[in-house]
C-alpha cells in the first residue's frame, strides 16, 4: 500500500477543521427564510478553498480568497443586519478561509485553532453569561492589571543585577509582584468557585509550588480582609510549606542522588510536620461554619504586592551586604543567606558541589537546612506584616514546628 501524500493528510486537517465549524454553525442558522446564510456546506467549502489556494497560488492567492470570503461575509451581514447585527459568522467564516491556508503549512497549528474556534462558537451561552452575570466591574479591572503587570511591564523590566551590590533585579522582583497578585488571585477563585473552607487551603497549597511566601503574604492578606477566613487561610499558608518540600526533594533528586538520600529523613520529617499541621487548621476550617463570606469584589491588592516585593529587595540588599562583608565563609554561609529568598537554588546549588565531588554528601545536610530555616524566617516576616498579630500566632507555631522536625530528622541521622 503506497504511503499518504503528506499534502492529502493537510487537505483533510482543512476539510476536518471546515466541519466542526460548519456543525456549530448549522445548527445555529435557523429555518426558513431568515435562517444564516452560512452553514455546514459553506463552512467546509471556504476552508478547502483557503487550502487549495495555497497550494496553486501561495499566499498571494490565498489572500485573494480571503478578501472574496470577506466581500461575500460583508454582503451576507448587510443583508441580514435587521434580524441578526452579530458578526460571528461572519467572523468565523473568515477565519476558517486564513485557517483552511494555513493547514497546509502548519497542520498542527491549524487544527488547534480550529478546535479553539469551534470551542468559542460552541461555548456561546456559557460565555455571555459568565462575562455579563459572573464577572464584576472590579474582577474585570483586576484582570486586565494582572495583563498589564505580566504581559507589558514584566518583559520591559530590565533583566540584569542592578542597585547596592548589585543585588536587585528589577525583573526578578517584578516576578514577585505577579505571583503575588497571581496567588492571590488564585484563592480568590476557589473561594468564588467552591467556598472559603475549600477554597483557600487547596489554592494554598497548589500556590506553594509557585512561591511559598507569596503564598503566606496572599493568605495573610487574606485574613486581614476577612476574620471569618483565619483558619482557612492559615491552612492554606502552612499547607504551602507542603509544596516547598515536596519541590526540595525532586529537584535535590534531579541534581544528586547521594545527597537526597541523605536529606530524605529531614524532608520527610519537615513535610510530615506540615501536613500534619496544616491539616489541622483544614479540619477546623472545615468545621467552621463561616458567617461572612468575602463579596464579590477585587481578587488581589497591588499595594499588598508591592509592599512584599519591596520586603524582599530589602532581604536581598541585607543578604549582598553580609556577603560582602564577611565574604564567603564557607558553604554554611552562603546557604544561609541565599535561604532568604530562595531555599531551592540554595539546595541546589550545595547539591551541584555533591555532584561534583567538592563536598561530601553527610556535609550538605547542614548548609541545606541552615536554607531552609532562614527562608522559614522570611515566612514568618510576611506572615506578620501581611496578616497581622491573629494570622501570625497561628502561622509561626507552625513553621516552628515544621523547622524544628526537619532539624530532629537530621538529628536523628547523627
Amino acid at each position: 500500500m503506497p504511503p499518504i501524500s503528506p499534502l492529502v493528510l493537510n487537505l483533510a486537517v482543512a476539510l476536518g477543521i471546515g466541519l466542526l465549524i460548519g456543525i456549530d454553525r448549522e445548527r445555529r442558522k435557523g429555518d426558513g427564510p431568515g435562517r444564516a446564510a452560512a452553514g455546514i456546506r459553506t463552512f467546509t467549502i471556504t476552508s478547502l478553498c483557503g487550502a487549495v489556494a495555497v497550494i496553486v497560488g501561495g499566499d498571494l492567492l490565498l489572500a485573494v480568497v480571503t478578501a472574496g470570503v470577506f466581500a461575500m461575509a460583508g454582503l451576507a451581514y448587510w443583508q441580514a443586519r435587521d434580524q441578526d447585527p452579530g458578526l460571528t459568522t461572519e467572523a468565523a467564516l473568515v477565519a476558517t478561509a486564513l485557517l483552511g491556508g494555513l493547514a497546509i503549512h502548519e497542520p498542527d497549528l491549524a487544527a488547534g485553532l480550529g478546535v479553539i474556534v469551534a470551542g468559542l462558537l460552541t461555548a456561546r451561552t456559557a460565555i455571555h453569561r459568565f462575562v455579563r452575570s459572573a464577572l464584576t466591574e472590579e474582577e474585570v479591572h483586576d484582570g486586565l492589571i494582572f495583563a498589564g503587570a505580566t504581559l507589558v511591564v514584566l518583559p520591559l523590566l530590565p533583566d540584569k543585577a542592578m542597585g547596592p551590590y548589585g543585588a536587585l533585579n528589577p525583573h526578578t522582583i517584578w516576578i514577585v509582584v505577579v505571583l503575588v497578585m497571581g496567588v492571590s488571585a488564585l484563592g480568590y477563585i476557589a473561594v468564588r468557585l467552591v467556598g472559603a473552607r475549600f477554597g483557600l487551603p487547596l489554592a494554598g497549597l497548589v500556590s506553594g509550588f509557585v512561591s511559598s511566601i507569596a503564598t503566606i503574604g496572599a493568605m495573610g492578606a487574606r485574613a486581614a480582609k476577612n476574620g471569618d477566613l483565619l483558619g482557612a487561610a492559615v491552612a492554606g499558608a502552612v499547607l504551602s510549606t507542603v509544596a516547598t518540600f515536596v519541590q526540595l526533594t525532586l529537584l535535590i533528586g534531579a541534581t544528586d542522588t547521594a545527597t537526597l538520600l541523605a536529606l530524605s529523613v529531614p524532608l520527610a520529617c519537615g513535610g510530615g510536620a506540615a501536613i500534619l499541621y496544616g491539616g489541622v487548621f483544614t479540619a477546623l476550617a472545615l468545621r467552621h461554619k463561616v458567617e461572612r463570606q468575602d463579596e464579590p469584589g477585587h481578587a488581589f491588592s497591588v499595594r499588598s504586592a508591592i509592599l512584599f516585593a519591596a520586603l524582599l529587595a530589602v532581604i536581598l540588599v541585607a543578604s549582598a551586604a553580609l556577603q560582602d562583608w564577611f565574604g564567603n565563609a564557607g558553604v554554611l554561609a552562603v546557604a544561609s543567606l541565599a535561604g532568604l529568598a530562595d531555599t531551592h537554588s540554595a539546595a541546589v546549588s550545595v547539591a551541584s558541589l555533591v555532584a561534583s565531588d567538592k563536598l561530601d554528601a553527610h556535609a550538605s545536610i547542614v548548609p541545606i537546612l541552615a536554607a531552609v530555616t532562614t527562608n522559614t524566617l522570611t515566612k514568618m516576616i510576611f506572615a506578620v506584616i501581611s496578616g497581622g498579630a491573629a494570622f501570625a500566632v497561628r502561622v509561626i507555631p507552625g513553621l516552628i514546628l515544621v523547622l524544628a522536625a526537619t532539624w530532629a530528622g537530621a538529628h536523628f541521622l547523627g
